[in-house]
This record gives C-alpha cells, sequence and structure tokens, in this order.
C-alpha cells in the first residue's frame, strides 16, 4: 500500500513539475496572443473582457511595422552570413591547430558577450559614429557580427573537434590536399554544426534591441526597437502584435533549416 502511495505521489510531483515548466515556457507567449486580441482587460479577470481584432489590421496598415520587419530579416541574414563565414575558417583553426594564445584569443572572442550589452554598444555607437556607421543598415550588421560570432564560433569549433581527426589522416594519405580534404570530408561532418550556429546567430539578431537602438537611431527602427517603441507608450495589444509578427520568421527559419538538414544532411549520410 505504502509503495502505491509513494507511486502516485511520484507522479502528482512528476505532473506538477511539467505544469511549473510548461507556464514558465509557455505562459508568456499565451500572454502575449491574448493580449494582441485584447480590447478591454481589466485585473483580476483572467480572460479579457472585450475581443478585437482591431490593432492586427492596425499594424499591417501601418507600412513602417512590414518594413522594420523587412529590414530586420535583412540584418539578421546578413549577421549570418558574415559570422559564419568568419567562423568557419577560425573554428577549424582552433579545432586542428594549435595556436599560439589560443585561451586568449577565444576569450577575446568572447568578450562583446562577457560585459553587460548597454555600455558596449553605447561605446559601438560613438566609435561608429565617427566611422560613418551609425544611423545605417551596415552598422547594425557589423554591430551584430561581432557581438554574434562567439556563438558560431565556439559550436562549430566543438563540432569541428568532434570530427575523429584519423579520417582526414587517411584522406591526406591517398593523397588528397588539405583544402579538399576540408571540402569533401570534414565541412559535410560539420554542416549540423554550422546550421546550429547560423539558427542561435539568426535568432539572436533578430530580437537584439540595443545594436540596433543606439547604433541605428534615428535612421534605422528595427522590428524590436519598433516593439519597444510601442511597449513604452504602454500600447500594450500593438507591442503584442509585433512580438508575434516577429516571432512568424523565426519559426519560419528554424522550420526550413530543420527540413533541410533531416532530408538532405541526414539521409544522405544514412545511405
Amino acid at each position: 500500500m505504502s509503495v502505491r502511495r509513494f507511486s502516485i505521489l511520484k507522479l502528482t510531483l512528476k505532473v506538477v513539475l511539467v505544469f511549473i515548466i510548461l507556464m514558465l515556457v509557455v505562459g508568456p507567449f499565451v500572454g502575449i496572443a491574448i493580449w494582441s486580441f485584447a480590447r478591454v482587460w481589466y485585473w483580476p479577470s483572467p480572460i479579457p473582457q472585450e475581443l478585437t481584432l482591431r490593432y492586427w489590421s492596425e499594424v499591417f496598415r501601418q507600412g513602417r511595422v512590414l518594413d522594420s520587419l523587412i529590414l530586420s530579416l535583412k540584418i539578421a541574414l546578413l549577421t549570418v552570413g558574415f559570422s559564419i563565414a568568419i567562423a568557419i575558417p577560425a573554428a577549424y583553426a582552433f579545432a586542428r591547430y594549435r595556436l599560439p594564445a589560443e585561451r586568449i584569443l577565444l576569450f577575446l572572442f568572447l568578450m562583446p558577450q562577457a560585459f553587460p550589452q548597454l555600455p558596449v554598444f553605447i561605446n559601438l555607437a560613438r566609435i561608429f559614429g565617427k566611422m560613418g556607421l551609425r544611423g545605417n543598415m551596415w552598422g547594425i550588421v557589423m554591430a551584430h557580427t561581432m557581438a554574434s560570432l562567439v556563438f558560431s564560433l565556439w559550436i562549430i569549433t566543438a563540432t569541428f573537434k568532434s570530427i575523429p581527426l584519423e579520417l582526414e589522416q587517411a584522406a591526406q594519405n591517398l593523397g588528397a590536399s588539405r583544402w579538399r580534404v576540408f571540402w569533401t570530408i570534414t565541412f559535410p561532418l560539420g554542416i549540423p554544426g554550422v546550421i546550429a550556429g547560423a539558427i542561435h546567430v539568426f535568432l539572436w539578431s533578430m530580437g537584439e534591441f540595443n545594436a540596433a537602438f543606439f547604433i541605428g537611431a534615428p535612421f534605422i527602427q528595427t522590428a524590436p526597437v519598433l516593439m519597444y517603441t510601442a511597449s513604452a507608450g504602454y500600447n500594450m495589444q500593438i507591442a503584442s502584435v509585433i512580438a508575434i509578427v516577429l516571432m512568424i520568421p523565426s519559426l519560419l527559419f528554424m522550420f526550413v533549416i530543420e527540413r533541410f538538414l533531416k532530408a538532405e544532411y541526414i539521409a544522405g549520410i544514412g545511405g
């Protein structure tokens, strides 16, 4: 009898724990979704007193929302391209060679994320202003690339290190050059890490606010900056709609990449 009670108690605790985790993870998204349709919502009511589609239609009537979203997409895709292009050779060097002061170099790549983002991007805004990069898209792309490089670099480095060195040595013993070995063996096997790094950088760039605000102002307004402007004016409905719209490209990007990874990479290796 005591064993049965213990099993029931254990199951109950698991259910409660799962519910708490779901509330912490899913709860904020549910709140955002409800706010986007709420016309009147007073505390302590758990649901809005009145619902409306007005704020959705208002967002899509405003050209600046779609313009900001498209701009955020451009910045994120360019950031992914630059970050991955720099990270792949750097990660291979860290994974396959003994570099002088390797730990110091890795720490330098970590620096932009090691300190609070606000002072980092305020100082970058001052430097970029002297270089003519403040108030335009390329300044934000450069700042995002610098700050997100640590994600792609560490992920791809770990991936290259996990690839057995014996595979490369065997190909070289058969006469393949180091360049050919990299593109025919190392890089194909490292594609999952490259894709994981690209996803991480894309999601980070799409939601990044500080660099877009301090470096892009006053001429560049990305979707996160527009969402902040709406929420700062206590327009929770508009801010919630923009937040949902901002999540859509990220979800689509992950879906497309995941489909590519399964269909092209895993199936190819398995065959």
